[in-house]
């Protein structure tokens, strides 16, 4: 049988999101065994530095639980010996010999400042882990502090004070019928199994180093006794082994225990000592092959307990403990470390990673085959799903309840009463991918009946478009092709993409419009800077760089301007509306007077022969060709403002359409300016005709009082 390799995933957004509730607190870094001790509370702060810079912090809940009381360890713990360790301390040590030697503590485990303390934060994350589970407040509970499986009852072992492993199963049982336990520590976790070796409400899975070596225990043969005979699984294991080895074993044994034990609720001892490296390990496993025993276990979707345990090179426990916070909350992590307060631990690469290295694998296939036919033989023999006789749920909890909760937001905000967000409504936060994207926030508004934010943006866009048409002070220039200027805008990429959308919309559809001849042609004053595009300008589409635009490049031929005036006059009957939409006149700008044609350098704004300021002259854009706006009636005594007014009412239709695509807005605005542009032109048409008459009649006058010949 060969053994599968161990899966990288490079994202993890597919998974199902979990509820995950972060137990950290501050403290435990400041309690330090004697000099030259293994352990290390240190490397626990190390890993909370790196959870939160990788920002892992906003998928997940943050909670600082209340340290254990005495009352609350002596749920497993004897009442003497909890008493000693909440007495004794290095100053009083001398008085305490007979029980320093009763209750193991000494050299492995010894006396320092703050060790009840320590003990009550420990056991404290992960009583309130397994309450918050019950509760059915989260799905996944971390407590990285926590893990200590080789406290006895009434006896320290193996570092280990007050066994918060055993404390919180306690917690669970109350409603959970049965609990799983798995240990990856290369240590047996001798002080869960030896809890609940009696009982079948608990099954306790063990992979660890077997031999000459702490705490010598956890043979193939301990299996339970009592009603826990076969409820206690151990798998003994040689020097060395890789990640696809471990996983070959560790998979089916977790499998089968699900298959056959069912349990409806587990508790995941993650110990860092299996890693690669580690200074009283000697395991082989890289970074990811321990986190995927984590996964493996997170699949199967029951509530789960996640804890520490050993591991003495920190800056390998800390990465460890850090990428698997991100497999529990289904975030891809970066391999380049980002900076922490603590970056100059994990040199001289700085990257998240524990790689193996080229120890020699003691445990061969034929070993490891034997060891797992006997553990899964024996799991065939215990009781499908043991039935459990529960009754009434005892009300009280070990952990925090919803009334001390309650009263732990209160105080918050009686002490933060000018805070909008403090720092446990922070922690309380969970952010959710996309959840404040312009994308939803446009949709909610588009059902509300409301302009999209994109939209608003491109109505104020094409808004300062058209007035630096008219006026233009920015000195840009406008693209051949396109006959408007080319706005600078601050907006982001994605708004602009939008809004340039929108204008090659715009340059079709001038395309697609006939011009009339130049001696036919009557437009307003608004017309004046439209996006009519001539064939003269329509057949040299490329940019000064001799690139195509976009909308030149994706018109059919048969959408080109018409090459005569017969064309011309045919495309004129079948569309006789006017763009309303294609009006880029600015509203307050006055009109253009009766003139020869224009230069087609000039702008519309621009009359010939008038000096030009400065700021006009470096306002100048490029506009197509256009004909003279005449402001007299023609021969069939119809006038500009008119012909316009005939003009909106037959664009209705095209009103309507405009409106569906969002751009009724800008419309309304145009129109405003036009009205108002075509009743000034109305009135200093009226003048300059009455002036003319006036001229007339006094040339007649003179003319009939002069003499005749003269």
């Amino acid at each position: 049988m060969a053994f599968a390799p161990v899966d990288v995933p490079s994202s993890y957004k597919r998974e199902d999101k979990k509820r995950v509730a972060y137990f950290y607190d501050s403290d435990v870094g400041n309690y330090a065994y004697v000099s030259g001790h293994p352990m290390k509370p240190h490397r626990i702060r190390l890993a909370h530095s790196l959870v939160m810079n990788y920002g892992l912090y906003k998928k997940m809940e943050i909670y600082r639980a209340k340290p254990a009381s005495k009352y609350e360890m002596t749920q497993f713990h004897t009442d003497e010996y909890i008493d000693f360790l909440a007495k004794v301390t290095p100053d009083n040590m001398d008085s305490y010999q007979k029980e320093q030697q009763k209750y193991n503590v000494g050299d492995d485990c010894p006396v320092f400042d703050g060790l009840f303390e320590f003990c009550g934060i420990s056991a404290g994350g992960s009583m309130e882990g397994a309450a918050r589970l019950n509760r059915q407040k989260a799905d996944i509970a971390i407590n990285w502090a926590g893990g200590l499986h080789h406290a006895k009852k009434s006896e320290a072992s193996g570092f280990c004070y007050v066994n918060d492993i055993v404390l919180g199963i306690i917690e669970l049982l109350r409603f959970h019928k049965r609990v799983l336990y798995i240990d990856t520590d290369v240590h047996h976790g001798d002080g869960v199994e030896e809890a609940f070796y009696t009982t079948d409400r608990v099954m306790t899975v063990s992979f660890h180093k077997y031999g000459e070596y702490f705490p010598g225990t956890g043979e193939l043969r301990d299996i339970g006794v009592g009603s826990g005979k076969y409820y206690a699984v151990n798998f003994p294991l040689r020097d060395g082994i890789d990640d696809t080895s471990y996983k070959g074993i560790f998979e089916p044994v977790i499998r089968a225990t699900m298959d056959y034990y069912q349990p409806s609720a587990v508790v995941l001892q993650c110990g860092g000592d299996s890693l690669s490296g580690d200074r009283l390990g000697c395991f082989n496993l890289s970074m990811r092959g321990h986190a995927n025993c984590v996964r493996f276990v997170k699949s199967f979707n029951l509530p789960t307990l996640i804890l520490g345990g050993g591991g003495y090179t920190m800056r390998n426990v800390a990465r460890t403990w850090a990428y698997e916070t991100g497999v529990l909350v289904g975030e891809y992590m970066q391999p380049n470390l980002p900076y922490n307060d603590y970056y100059e631990y994990y040199a001289p690469d700085y990257e998240l990673d524990v790689r193996p290295s080229n120890m020699e694998n003691a445990n061969s296939r034929e070993y490891l085959e034997k060891i797992l036919g006997q553990v899964l033989e024996n799991m065939k023999r215990t009781a499908h799903a043991p039935s459990v006789q529960m009754t009434d749920v005892p009300r009280e909890s070990l952990g925090m309840n919803d009334e001390d909760e309650a009263a732990l937001d209160d105080l918050d905000e009686d002490q933060n009463p000018d805070t909008r967000i403090t720092q446990r409504k922070a922690d309380k936060y969970i952010q959710k991918n996309g959840e404040l994207s312009d994308s939803e926030d446009e949709e909610m508004e588009e059902v509300n009946g409301r302009p999209s934010a994109a939209r608003k943006r491109r109505i104020m866009q094409n808004y300062r478009h058209i007035m630096d048409v008219g006026g233009n002070d920015s000195g840009v220039e406008t693209e051949s092709g396109t006959g408007t200027p080319q706005q600078v805008s601050s907006l982001p990429d994605e708004a602009a993409d939008e809004m340039n959308v929108d204008e090659e919309l715009d340059d079709k559809i001038g395309h697609q419009t006939p011009s009339p001849p130049s001696g036919e042609q009557r437009v307003n004053g608004s017309a004046a800077v439209s996006g009519l595009q001539s064939p003269d300008h329509h057949a040299s589409a490329e940019t000064a760089d001799g690139d195509v635009e976009m909308g030149d490049a994706d018109m059919p031929d048969g959408d080109a301007a018409p090459a005569d005036e017969a064309e011309a006059a045919r495309l004129t009957e079948a569309e006789p509306t006017t763009i309303v939409q294609q009006q880029r006149t600015p509203p307050d700008s006055p009109p253009t007077p009766e003139a020869e044609e224009p230069s087609p350098t000039l702008p519309s704004a621009v009359v010939p022969g008038t000096a030009m300021t400065d700021a006009e002259d470096s306002s100048i854009v490029t506009v197509p060709t256009i004909a003279a706006v005449p402001t007299k009636p023609d021969a069939t005594g119809v006038t500009a403002s008119e012909v316009a007014i005939k003009e909106e009412a037959v664009g209705d239709d095209e009103v309507a359409k405009a409106q569906e695509e969002g751009r009724i807005e800008r419309e309304m605005a145009n129109t405003a300016g036009e009205a108002r542009t075509e009743a000034v032109a109305k009135v200093e048409s009226d003048k300059a005709a009455e002036g003319q008459h006036q001229e007339i009649e006094t040339t007649a006058e003179t003319a009939a009082d002069s003499p005749q010949g003269s």
